[in-house]
């Protein structure tokens, strides 16, 4: 063994055997007993017991922490004290810790063990201690001592007090369970004793401060236990005294359910609605059983108690998105914006759940759709298929009609009868706080004295605001972020402008023929054979049946009437089988639908005979146009007044608004300033009254579309030419001739092609809409996109030698 002199610290060498404690260290002056049947530590022991034979001391072994399988720089001499059985009767041994070792390199030796060399360090003190050791070693023992008293470790104090050696009071915070093993590491490193003694110092300092405070927490949770448990007494005596008094009374003792505060203690409710109900609680335990205020705070504890405030049904197709598609497939033919929507919904849930953002700012991802289209195209139903594929639930609130703005907010709870709003009922209903809520006929939402029930709807809808939801009556915060509302409307420009800004606008602008016919065919006919009673093999309706029922016997955007047709088709069906003038099986094919139902009620303009045609004559213009009930046809016809009887100036007749009288009088403009352009005797215009008339007078028309249409008629009606039959026309005129953009492409060429019209002429800058209409329509329209009211002229009108006739008719 060599020792050799280093400044203050004398290194002695070293071969020990190595006996590695995991996540453990052993400080010096420790002593630990070890469990023998560790491979590694009996291998130590063993080797060092070996090792010993041949020297009168102690067997030694080099204690060496291993943390996460890494061996640290610095181990411990310790000497095997005993070798014998531990307290569970396991062999074990006892070591006393000496000295620190610096680890050298691996070397051989007797045994299984693995053998190193090191160089034991031997710390220099200096006598006296400086004044401010003595110091540290005096803050130390204060410490020590405060803490041990703590624990009640009363006889440890004395031992701590007794310790005079630096390098041993340092050592000593070794046996402290609080410190981590990286902070004894950190000890067993550190050579310098008055720096071993600083760490100790600041690690029992920061230890003793988070104890005061898990101390002072620990006392208020105790006078907050202490609070409720006086608390709780005092009522258990409250409602001894009542029985008591009820008892006295004659009156029946209440039912458990009538215990409000345990009812509210157990419910699921979010913190907040929780304090509000037991503030409410507090004032019905101190009301009179006679006073009004009783029943009112009974009302609302119940509406609160009876909404799903953390029900959330998981959505069953969330993670399936082509599951979900194939559901609205199977359920909806065609309308595939709304498909393609919710599909884009449902796959962007999907990504934040996956990612975790499902909640963002408090915001959960849920969805504010608009369906605008006409009646009968599947709005209402749509809404119970996207509940279906979205697994979730499904509730429907009907605003048609609805003036009273406390129909969404609530009732303030002073008034008799007060309830909730519509919205809060809907989520009660459903059951949980995610349903799809359907918005049934929003356009149709009036205001009065009463309020504006659209106002109201703004903060429902706004995505932004919704999660905080208050209603008049609850007053407290509902969360409708994760609420997918679908609101339906069929006229767009009834809605409030900031109210649609809310919403996210999807159109149904109707179905193709080829879209009815599978519609009826997949569900309507299968509808209507089970309410007429009848199987599905007594009754076969043909394809070429149902497409001349939707194409001659109803003419409409939606299906509505087209199942009404059918219905009748086989309510006839079934009477004839019944009066034994029918035999079933029978399939109804599109030659026995005049035996049966009558004559077809709308037969297109262009099956009809030549002469029989509104554009036979001059004069007579047909356009597109858009209802409520979605597109349709509109004819417009002009005529010139007898010089002879009189009359002047312009004469509008057909239940016109103001927008279409205007354009009126721009075409009327127009041809008076441009006509000799043309080649037309504009010279009539001056002298003779004109009148234009729009048939179907009693319903009433507006919008700047039919101008385009009323250029024409009076165009064709001063050149004394036919405007072609198959030709049908929408655009806003402007002074110069420019054709102007206008809306409801696609529901006006829906119109057209039900109505057989083949060329159609619209407005270039409304070319890009023609993206909206089915590929099947386009094929069958000859599309016109124009600029100028010239080239509409040049397209619509017949040649001048092939007109029917070259006089102007004039007003009867």
């Amino acid at each position: 063994m060599a020792t050799e002199s280093a400044g203050s610290k004398a290194y002695t060498s070293l071969t020990l055997p190595v006996l590695p404690l995991d996540d453990e260290v052993v400080l010096p002056g420790m002593v630990v007993p070890l469990d023998l049947n560790d491979t590694d530590v009996r291998a130590a022991v063993e080797a060092a017991q070996a090792a010993a034979r041949s020297d009168t001391g102690k067997p030694k072994v080099l204690l060496v922490p291993r943390i996460d399988g890494t061996y640290a720089s610095t181990g411990v001499l310790g000497t095997v004290e005993q070798v014998g059985r531990l307290a569970d009767g396991d062999p074990g041994a006892l070591i006393r810790g000496r000295h620190r070792v610096k680890i050298g390199a691996g070397t051989t030796g007797p045994g299984a063990a693995l053998w190193v060399e090191g160089a034991e360090v031997e710390e220099a003190v200096p006598e006296p201690l400086p004044g401010s050791v003595a110091e540290l070693a005096k803050e130390y023992k204060a410490l020590a001592t405060s803490w041990l008293r703590k624990r009640g470790a009363w006889q440890v104090v004395d031992r701590v007090q007794q310790i005079e050696d630096i390098s041993q009071l340092a050592d000593n915070s070794g046996y402290s369970p609080f410190l981590s093993t990286d902070q004894k590491v950190e000890l067993l490193e550190t050579a310098d004793p008055v720096a071993r003694l600083k760490l100790a110092i600041g690690w029992l300092s920061e230890h003793l401060a988070e104890q005061d405070v898990a101390e002072s927490i620990a006392k208020d949770v105790q006078e907050g236990v202490d609070k409720q448990q006086r608390e709780f007494l005092l009522r258990r005596q409250l409602d001894a005294v009542r029985k008591e008094l009820r008892e006295i009374n004659g009156e029946s003792e209440g039912e458990e359910s009538d215990d409000y505060r345990a009812r509210v203690e157990a419910a699921d409710l979010p913190e907040k609605v929780r304090e509000a109900a037991l503030k409410e609680v507090d004032k019905l335990e101190r009301s009179s059983d006679q006073s009004p205020e009783g029943s009112w705070i009974r009302t609302w504890l119940d509406t609160v108690l009876e909404l799903p405030w953390n029900e959330r049904t998981d959505d069953a197709t969330a993670y399936d998105i082509p599951g979900a598609q194939a559901v609205l497939d199977a359920e909806h033919a065609g309308l595939a914006d709304v498909k393609e929507r919710i599909t884009e919904y449902l796959a962007v849930r999907k990504r934040r759940g996956e990612r975790g953002l499902g909640v963002v700012g408090g915001r959960r991802g849920g969805a504010v759709l608009a369906l605008v289209g006409p009646p009968g195209v599947g709005k209402t139903s749509l809404g119970e298929s996207v509940a279906h594929a979205m697994g979730r639930k499904f509730v429907r609130v009907a605003l048609g009609g609805v003036r009273d703005e406390a129909e969404i907010r609530g009732h303030r709870r002073t008034y008799v009868g007060a309830l909730p709003g519509r919205i809060v009922r809907a989520i009660k209903e459903a059951g949980s706080m995610n349903p799809v809520v359907l918005l049934d006929e929003i356009d149709k939402v009036g205001s009065d004295f009463r309020g504006d029930p659209a106002a109201a709807l703004l903060e429902v809808l706004d995505p932004a605001q919704n999660h905080t939801f208050r209603d008049h009556y609850l007053e407290v915060e509902l969360d409708l972020s994760d609420v997918v509302f679908l609101a339906t409307a069929n006229v767009l420009e009834a809605i409030p402008e900031a109210l649609l800004d809310r919403m996210e606008l999807v159109r149904l602008d109707g179905y193709t023929e080829d879209e009815k016919v599978v519609i009826a065919r997949d569900h309507l006919v299968t509808r209507q054979l089970e309410r007429a009673g009848l199987e599905k093999d007594e009754v076969t309706l043909d394809e070429s049946a149902l497409r001349k029922l939707a194409g001659e016997y109803t003419r409409e955007a939606g299906v509505r009437n087209l199942e009404r047709s059918i219905a009748r088709l086989l309510r006839k069906v079934a009477a004839q089988h019944e009066l034994g003038g029918r035999e079933l099986p029978f399939t109804v094919t599109d030659a026995e639908l005049r035996d049966l139902i009558g004559r077809p009620h709308h037969v297109p303009e262009s099956a009809q005979d030549p002469a029989e045609r509104r554009t036979a004559v001059p004069g007579v213009a047909t356009g597109l146009a858009v209802t409520g009930a979605g597109g349709d046809v509109l004819y417009v016809e002009a005529s010139l007044a007898d010089p002879e009887t009189g009359g002047s100036g312009l004469t509008l007749t057909g239940q016109l608004g103001d927008v279409m009288k205007e354009s009126a009088q721009i075409a009327l403009s127009f041809l008076r300033s441009r006509g000799a352009e043309l080649e037309l005797p504009v010279g009539d215009l001056k002298d003779r009254g004109v009148h234009i008339h729009f048939p179907a007078g009693a319903v009433p028309k507006d919008g700047p579309s039919a101008g385009v249409t009323m250029t024409t008629a009076l165009a064709s009606l001063l050149s004394g030419r036919l405007v072609r039959t198959d030709v049908a026309m929408t655009g806003e005129v402007s002074l110069t001739g420019r054709v102007l953009p206008i809306g409801g492409v696609k529901q006006k060429l829906l119109a057209a092609h039900r109505a057989g019209i083949t060329t159609v002429v619209i407005p270039k800058r409304n070319e890009a809409d023609l993206d909206d209409v089915p590929a099947e329509i386009l094929d069958k329209l000859d599309v016109h996109p124009v600029t100028d009211v010239r080239q509409v002229l040049e397209l619509a009108l017949s040649p001048a030698n092939s007109a029917a006739s070259s006089e102007v008719p004039v007003a009867a």
